[in-house]
């Protein structure tokens, strides 16, 4: 081999670490997952205040896969961050008895028992196969959670559950919600299920993906605004 073909195969091999290194860190900067594919940014989405961050899930009872999502976000909700707060929003698409389900989780949430409650409500549904079919039979379901069965049904009527009812379909809506369940980031990102995520600890990864950089966000701003050390103040005191 001559000096001539040993330089040019120096310089093939100099070209071919270069070009890999290259792939390598674009590699390595390449987010988890991807927007438009994994997730959806949501247009006009209002800005997000605070240093926490907000995780909504839009679901309905009468949802089958809502009701196979329950253990997941369940113990998703347990490990969740500190910082991280998650609330549901009851989705009606229309349909009348899903909007029963909806009025009857926004008066138990009213009425401080949502929370408690809506594990026994999906196993009474999805394990004993028990439908109830009106507001006044889910009002007996909700008194042994220490509700009176008849004030149930009177702030099942009320304005402030009627209202409340409404919105919740209005931010689904803004959002973007077209299936249960859905999970909104901080009012900015929309998961849903397809052909990207195609189950359920998919789509809680994703979801933890964006808590992360939202979360990293709100610190990148909270440095950014504190105050100068007082050294530095000093400092600039004596040299004025």
């Amino acid at each position: 081999m001559n000096k001539r073909e040993t330089g040019l195969l120096t310089l093939i091999g100099a070209c071919f670490l270069v070009a890999t290194s290259t792939l390598m860190a674009q590699g390595a900067k390449a987010p988890k997952f991807k927007e438009g594919v994994h997730y959806k940014v949501i247009e006009n989405a209002p800005v997000a205040s605070g240093d926490t961050v907000e995780v909504t899930e839009a679901f309905s009872y009468l949802c089958p896969h809502c009701a196979a999502f329950e253990p997941y976000i369940t113990s998703w909700e347990q490990r969740k961050p500190a910082n991280v707060t998650f609330r549901r929003i009851p989705i009606v698409f229309g349909r009348a008895s899903w909007e029963i389900y909806a009025r009857a989780y926004v008066t138990a949430e009213i009425m401080g028992i949502a929370d408690v409650s809506h594990g026994a409500l999906m196993d009474k549904l999805w394990k004993d196969k028990q439908v109830p079919r009106s507001m006044e039979e889910l009002s007996h379901f909700y008194a042994a959670f220490g509700v009176d069965p008849d004030k149930f049904v009177a702030t099942s009527k009320s304005f402030a559950v009627d209202a409340k009812v409404r919105k919740d379909q209005r931010d689904a809506q803004a959002a973007g919600v077209q299936g249960t369940p859905s999970i909104i980031v901080n009012r900015k990102y929309l998961v849903s299920a397809g052909e990207a995520v195609a189950n359920y600890d998919v789509m809680l990864d994703v979801v933890d993906y964006l808590v992360a950089q939202e979360l990293a966000a709100h610190q990148a701003a909270a440095a950014n605004d504190e105050p100068a050390p007082q050294q530095d103040k000093q400092e600039d005191a004596q040299s004025s």
